[in-house]
């Protein structure tokens, strides 16, 4: 009564049901400033009620649906990396905007807001926008959130599904970098003589990514009949170390040449003399590609390493590490085999597949642990840089 008038508020009042103890339950909604609106307000409520749409009110925000529901029963669902993926972005990128919205006041026009916001000014690690990729990624993770919200009944619709992301940019050969079959050549010249001569020449010459090189066991190598499985992968989540399954949940067959046969012999040999040397605290989990002491190599100790022989052999650096980065052309096909597999062609001669030379899919470096405990004794070959 600021005016010496009183103001009139209108609400709907809907009653839905009795509980269990047979007590009336109603929902008041309001208040809305003039009847009109309140009686408009009523008709929509009903034809909910009537079509089985209906959502109770509720002061639940993002917030509390994505950390306190969502993320823990999503947990269970997908391969940790996917999980850390969506916890990150959403924590990183969008509940610092939205997080305190009630879940039923989110609208379309909202996440298209944010949507711009990120294109323009959402990178933290360097000046500028996120890439019209990675702000798609974000919408999908949202629409994910808010589609299981709907499935909880929290709210009637999901908004993300009229949310208008931005389109990534087609690709076009002008933006693929990639290494020539005599830059390959040249590479794998030049870390001929390293400890991990092997695992380059097997990213080099079948295609496979990063963590699944890194995930090979012994007995996945066929060396009879000169072909490999990729059954493991080895991924970090949060930079933790964890065994996953390959990104197509599937096992595929590679064949493999007789020079990358005899750099896998040989690195069999150096890994035996590793093992005689730490004896029984040798943690032997059958990898191939191991640090100095059995344990399993950090995925991004690999990328940095590789960046630091690309400027040693003077070669041109690959830019994108989230990207295949090869030609096109040089890619190995498959082909299916029994029992669900799939079988990639043996390489006909060295210097053919380029592509796999990047390492695929790195997360952020941070600091490494050594083994503190064998001060002693030779170092790890492959940490990651502080």
């Amino acid at each position: 009564m600021a005016d010496g008038r009183t103001t009139t508020a209108w609400y709907v009042v809907i009653d839905i049901g009795r509980d269990r103890n047979g007590k009336r339950c109603q929902k008041w909604h309001g208040g809305f400033r003039t009847r009109k609106e309140a009686e408009a307000a009523r008709a929509k409520i009903v034809a909910d009620l009537n079509g089985g749409s209906y959502v109770a009110p509720t002061g639940t925000t993002l917030e509390q649906w994505v950390r306190d529901t969502w993320l823990p029963v999503t947990k269970s669902r997908v391969k940790p990396s996917t999980w850390d993926s969506y916890r990150r972005n959403l924590e990183l990128h969008v509940l610092p905007v939205l997080g305190q919205r009630p879940l039923q006041q989110i609208k379309p026009a909202m996440l298209d807001r944010l949507y711009a916001d990120l294109l323009e000014r959402g990178n933290h690690r360097e000046k500028g926008g996120l890439s019209a990729k990675t702000v798609r990624y974000i919408h999908t993770t949202v629409r994910k959130a808010l589609g299981d919200a709907v499935d909880a009944e929290l709210i009637a619709r999901n908004p993300a599904e009229r949310a208008k992301p931005p389109r990534p940019r087609a690709s076009t050969t002008k933006d693929l970098r990639f290494w020539e079959p005599d830059e390959l050549a040249r590479f794998l010249n030049h870390v001929a003589g390293s400890r991990l001569a092997a695992l380059w020449r097997l990213l080099g010459m079948t295609g496979m990514r990063r963590g699944e090189v890194l995930g090979l066991r012994w007995s996945d190598i066929d060396f009879d009949n000169a072909r490999l499985s990729v059954r493991h992968t080895i991924i970090s989540v949060g930079y933790v170390v964890q065994e996953s399954t390959p990104k197509t949940h599937q096992a595929r067959v590679i064949d493999l040449d007789q020079s990358t046969l005899d750099r896998l012999r040989s690195h069999r040999t150096l890994q035996d003399a590793d093992r005689n040397e730490w004896a029984d605290d040798y943690g032997d989990g059958d990898l191939v590609f191991a640090r100095e002491d059995g344990s399993p190599v950090h995925p991004d100790s690999i990328t940095q390493l590789f960046e630091r022989e690309i400027a040693r052999a003077e070669l041109k650096k690959i830019p994108s590490p989230r990207s295949p980065a090869h030609a096109r052309h040089h890619r190995p096909s498959c082909r299916r085999t029994g029992q669900g597999h799939q079988r990639t062609p043996r390489p006909r001669e060295p210097g053919v597949h380029a592509e796999a030379v990047r390492p695929r899919h790195p997360r952020n470096a941070g600091r490494g642990r050594s083994a503190d405990r064998h001060r002693g004794k030779r170092r790890s070959w492959a940490r990651p840089r502080d």
